[in-house]
């Protein structure tokens, strides 16, 4: 967790000072800032992990993927639809000037097209790849449609650019959802492997939103540095004994939702009125009707003849 403090915010040394904000944390850092520093801390701690995702908040610009580039770090990071890539070598240069009249030529320039990453998917297509099955999910396999494609990236202000991958993947069905990235991974990955690595980020977001419906993430009214971090750390602390708790009774009750424990608690901490078994009982009739619901949606999309998404 890093705390984002806006400009407003830092360029007020009182109103800092007021707060309680250290002295070392009044400089304004960006939001991509922050993230390479949540990078770097979790590789001082020695955590280990195979590549960072982000969403296409941070895909805004090439900065923070060649941050993460530079440090040597896998990403697959999301990107917008109107994000410009070049297909072909964008070779730089500072244009030479004709005559002796006027300044001289300082910014870079190409002669190569660039393109919008949503033209190159679209002129790439989805209908003829075949479907991959990424992983089972509550309602059937996660299954998509995915390719890969080399791309140049260039800021255009100076004469260094990169090539890295354009990623995209599309959900199978009638509602099909697109995810665009790029990445730095080897030409020679499985797009496959690319396209599960891609989706793997909505875990992230599923904890994000047990952890604001369950845990109060969201849930704060401080005024103070400190407050503020007392206040996540405890939301971690939660969030880590829900996820043991998930864990240790994954043989016996193996759909055990977040939701399901905050609902037990509330019963058992507060008062006595309702027996263990009754608990018992409801959570158990909870989880059946959530079997029968897997079950049902797993059946239907079997059974479903499964025409070719529209892009």
């Amino acid at each position: 967790m890093r705390l984002y403090l806006r400009k407003e915010w830092t360029g007020d040394p009182k109103r800092c000072a007021k707060a309680g904000i250290p002295e070392a944390h009044r400089s304004f850092k960006t939001k991509d800032e922050l993230a390479i520093e949540i990078v770097q801390h979790a590789c001082k701690n020695n955590l280990r992990f195979g590549w960072v995702g982000a969403d296409a908040g941070y895909g805004k610009g090439p900065g923070f993927c060649k941050s993460l580039d530079k440090m040597g770090q896998r990403f697959v990071v999301d990107i917008h639809s109107d994000f410009h890539v070049y297909l072909e070598d964008p070779a730089p240069y500072i244009p030479q000037k004709k005559t002796k009249r006027g300044r001289k030529f300082k910014r870079y320039r190409s002669d190569t097209e660039s393109h919008e990453v949503c033209e190159i998917v679209n002129n790439y297509g989805f209908d003829e790849l075949p479907v991959l099955k990424l992983r089972q999910t509550s309602r059937g396999p996660l299954k998509v449609r995915a390719f890969c494609q080399p791309v140049y990236v260039w800021a255009g202000v100076s004469d260094r650019y990169d090539k890295w991958l354009l990623a995209a993947s599309q959900t199978a069905g009638n509602t099909p959802d697109t995810k665009i990235s790029l990445t730095n991974s080897p030409q020679t990955t499985e797009i496959k492997t690319l396209a599960w690595m891609q989706r793997q980020r909505y875990w992230v977001e599923r904890v994000f939103e047990d952890a604001k419906s369950e845990c109060g993430i969201a849930d704060y009214q401080v005024r103070n540095w400190q407050a503020w971090h007392h206040h996540m750390a405890l939301v971690m602390m939660a969030m880590l004994f829900m996820l043991t708790e998930r864990m240790r009774h994954s043989d016996t009750y193996p759909l055990l939702s977040c939701a399901d424990i905050e609902e037990l608690l509330a019963r058992f901490l507060p008062s006595r009125n309702m027996t263990k078994s009754e608990i018992i009982r409801q959570l158990e009739h909870r989880h059946r009707k959530r079997r029968g619901a897997i079950k049902s949606h797993t059946h239907c999309s079997k059974n479903s003849k499964t025409t070719n998404p529209v892009n």
